[in-house]
């Protein structure tokens, strides 16, 4: 394997953990929380994590960057936590991840839009493939469905997929890393997300040592190094292979509820789980690079995007990074009100 395609193995690899990661939101959840306060869950998911990277990055906001970071992170963290637990807590036998595996074509959409760049048809019949496999794995028949929950499931996708491509809009300011960029959208989202959960949910619930350790992880490991990878691959891999990592997360959220929670698994689901996989390979997988003359990205001089001084040009004609689907992070086989 060439050097540069196994730096880019490597670094898909890395980025694929924040889903995985992800995918042990439910079972965590379930087994180790109070039930029944997401905006408390969401809150000490994203406060405790911003403050940790902040104080390790030790670089705050400047100037247009102080809104822009709060922007980012009402969108990522403040509206997208407590939203996916509604819908989660809401929603039967996963169909938070069902709405949440359309989160590639909310990024797709966005893009043309916000960005000028036109979706292939590969990429659409992949997010269309990723997406009906994620519901063979998650979506049982449980009666009629909240209309609460649907809509904060859609809208919790909306948020994520919105923020997901004005983070590769705005990019990072000159000399801000990745760890930095994370620290300060966990961090306003947490802020947000503090006075609602004191007015909608009341005082703190008291705490026994499973609980202290199911929130130790979702901070650190779950949120803080999981945000940290998963923002890090925004910035070097295109829209195709970051967006379709998302499936990862509701395929881990499987296994997780098959290996620890007893949760069988049928044969409907077998291959739905093969086909969401074979899609996230698909996804990895970057167009043909084209050379258009002198005229291209590629060929300006310090590699610049014609009419736009200063900007950087994308790895590829075609790159930008979604989010994913995120929003199936706390949905497995099982998950039912």
């Amino acid at each position: 394997m060439r050097p540069q395609a196994a730096h880019r193995a490597t670094l898909t690899a890395l980025t694929a953990l924040a889903p995985v990661s992800w995918g042990t939101t439910y079972a965590v959840t379930t087994e180790f929380l109070p039930p029944d306060r997401p905006l408390f869950t969401g809150l000490l998911r994203a406060l405790p994590a911003g403050l940790l990277l902040l104080a390790l990055a030790r670089v705050l906001p400047r100037g247009a960057w102080w809104w822009k970071s709060v922007v980012l992170g009402a969108l990522n963290i403040g509206a997208f936590f407590p939203l996916l637990f509604l819908s989660a807590y809401r929603l039967p036998g996963g169909m938070a991840a069902v709405v949440g595996s359309v989160g590639p074509l909310f990024v797709v959409g966005l893009s043309a839009l916000l960005l000028g760049q036109r979706p292939s048809t590969r990429t659409l019949l992949t997010g269309i493939a990723a997406a009906f496999g994620v519901s063979l794995v998650v979506l049982q028949a449980a009666g009629a469905l909240d209309a609460l929950g649907v809509l904060a499931a859609f809208a919790s996708t909306a948020s994520m997929s919105t923020g997901t491509v004005l983070t590769k809009r705005w990019g990072r300011p000159e000399g801000v890393g990745p760890l930095a960029l994370t620290g300060w959208q966990l961090t306003a989202g947490g802020l947000l997300i503090a006075p609602l959960a004191v007015l909608v949910e009341g005082a703190p619930p008291a705490l026994d040592g499973r609980a202290v350790g199911g929130y130790l992880y979702l901070a650190l490991a779950n949120t803080a190094v999981a945000y940290w990878l998963w923002f890090r691959g925004i910035g070097r891999l295109t829209a195709t292979q970051v967006t379709f990592l998302g499936p990862l997360s509701p395929l881990t959220a499987a296994v997780v509820g098959w290996a620890a929670l007893g949760q069988a698994l049928t044969p409907v689901q077998l291959a739905g789980m093969a086909l969401a996989f074979g899609a996230t390979v698909a996804g990895q997988i970057g167009p043909r690079r084209k050379s258009s003359g002198p005229e291209a990205v590629r060929g300006t001089p310090g590699g610049t995007v014609p009419g736009s001084p200063g900007r950087k040009a994308p790895e590829d004609p075609t790159e930008v990074t979604g989010q994913g689907v995120t929003g199936q992070e706390v949905a497995g086989p099982a998950l039912r009100r």
